[in-house]
């Protein structure tokens, strides 16, 4: 059975837009976190432990909320719907923010807060507690972007009826670079509904390719 696109988002500095129509713009924030914390808060989802995240886990939190506002997912069973997703920065940033904690030792203090999301897949985590996700899950590092590393794994969950949906994409962030696209990929005969007919894209390498080389 073949898979399409049912829903995807893209943030990059400046703005996010989901399903190709822009949904937030700020072109004058000078860290990630002055462009983040508004966009959130314009979400209005009233989700507090979203502070506490790590700029990562923030990043990939927000374009999956963006993908979930069209899609409802009481329609599967969260126990087979599927999260992998890639970087190549893994949690870099958050990693240079512990070993700086970590290299005075006249003021060591590591921060057990920090320490947490010194791992990748803690951003899965979030988005997982978030909806009460428990299907297949995995992270990837590839040194760029790579639709074949994506489309192969989720591929290979589909054939092996590991999944009915999931949830993919490429989410890197490091210092005050960052990007985001995450695509919600599900079989056709499942995805096709009368609103969305005319919005689905098949689930292949050139689609991704073409919606990273729009960002």
């Amino acid at each position: 059975m073949n898979q399409v696109i049912s829903a995807y988002s893209g943030i990059k500095p400046g703005q996010a837009w989901v399903n190709g129509g822009i949904e937030y713009r700020d072109e004058n924030f000078i860290t990630f976190a002055e462009f983040i914390k508004p966009f959130f808060k314009r979400l209005n989802l009233g989700y507090p432990k979203f502070y506490k995240m790590d700029p990562l886990s923030k990043l990939g939190f927000i374009a999956s909320e963006l993908i979930f506002k069209h899609i409802d997912l009481d329609l599967y069973d969260k126990k087979r719907v599927g999260i992998v997703l890639a970087n190549s920065s893994s949690s870099l940033d958050s990693d240079l923010v512990h070993q700086e904690s970590i290299n005075n030792r006249s003021h060591y203090f590591p921060s057990p807060s920090v320490f947490v999301y010194t791992l990748p897949n803690i951003m899965i985590g979030e988005i997982c507690i978030r909806h009460q996700l428990k299907g297949e899950n995995a992270f990837l590092i590839s040194e760029k972007f790579e639709s074949s590393l994506l489309f192969n794994f989720v591929n290979e969950l589909f054939l092996n009826n590991r999944v009915d949906v999931c949830l993919t994409g490429w989410v890197d962030l490091l210092k005050e670079q960052f990007e985001a696209l995450m695509m919600f990929v599900e079989p056709t005969g499942l995805a096709i509904t009368e609103e969305n007919s005319g919005m689905l894209l098949p689930f292949s390498e050139e689609t991704m390719d073409d919606l990273y080389k729009k960002m």
